[in-house]
């Protein structure tokens, strides 16, 4: 996975509400990335860099999310929060016509169940990287089932130092066929930390960051995926972005933080904890 794809108005959007804005770090200070940029995979190729196989039924709150719009498609992840609803990152979902819902497999694109729903069962938020997909009732198995999202009176955590796995789909540079759900277990870090490395501004108070120690992180068509917790399996984090630098980098992943939206959340599908 060493190829991030530029998403063009993503990233011209976040660099115009940045241009003015300067900030001095310490003497730890990395050299300073441009605005970090989303995940999406236009054109399957890659895999979570340096993880593991995920073993079945490890993660069954894992769905894959194939975009479509005439010719063109695209891959992410998403987590089931409902039996109606999953959780992804809306610069997957944006501009396409329908999405194909794959569940209760560690196979790319493969499913003991799957549903396609239209544009019109997608709720994109409006300003951040976050977005719900309605989805026809699904029942759950143990292979299949949601991952609690965290409660309200936590919505102020930050989950510093927490130990969390993250999980996605790709396929192998080498043969180009599907592969099997790979997994990584990192560590969160602070906000001033993962500033230290990006564009001043750009690591605002919805994103959480992760640590990359080894090369091992989210990359390309990981969008949307997962980050929970490894104690109580909750879910904080939506893959958003990597370092531009390149997935095995040692640069800190970036995540929508989800106890920024848990009030958009409920608001759209009744889910709170």
């Amino acid at each position: 996975m060493k190829v991030v794809i530029i998403f063009l108005l993503f990233t011209l959007a976040l660099a115009s509400s940045l241009a003015a804005v300067e900030e001095v770090y310490d003497d730890l200070r990395l050299d300073v990335e441009p605005v970090p940029e989303p995940l999406l995979e236009l054109e399957p190729q890659n895999i979570i860099t340096n993880g593991y196989i995920a073993p079945e039924g490890k993660a069954p709150y894992i769905v894959g999310l194939l975009f479509s719009k005439r010719n063109s498609g695209a891959w992410c992840g998403g987590s089931i929060i409902g039996n109606t609803w999953v959780l992804t990152a809306s610069h997957c979902s944006k501009g396409f016509s329908t999405v194909t819902i794959y569940y209760g497999s560690n196979r790319r694109a493969q499913g003991t169940v799957i549903h396609t729903v239209n544009a019109e069962n997608i709720i994109n938020h409006r300003t951040h990287d976050i977005a719900l997909i309605r989805t026809p009732h699904v029942a759950f198995t143990d292979r299949i089932n949601l991952v609690k999202l965290p409660s309200a009176s936590n919505s102020g955590e930050l989950y510093v130092n927490k130990r969390t796995t993250a999980c996605g789909w790709g396929i192998t540079t080498s043969n180009r066929t599907p592969d099997q759900l790979q997994c990584i277990d990192a560590t969160v870090i602070s906000n001033q930390q993962c500033a230290r490395v990006y564009a001043a501004g750009s690591i605002n108070s919805q994103i959480l960051c992760i640590s990359t120690p080894g090369g091992r992180s989210i990359c390309s068509g990981d969008s949307g995926g997962p980050l929970v917790t490894q104690d109580n399996t909750i879910l904080i984090g939506v893959s958003q972005f990597v370092s531009s630098r390149g997935c095995t980098a040692g640069h800190p992943a970036g995540f929508t933080r989800v106890t920024s939206f848990l009030a958009w959340i409920r608001q759209h599908t009744d889910i709170s904890y």
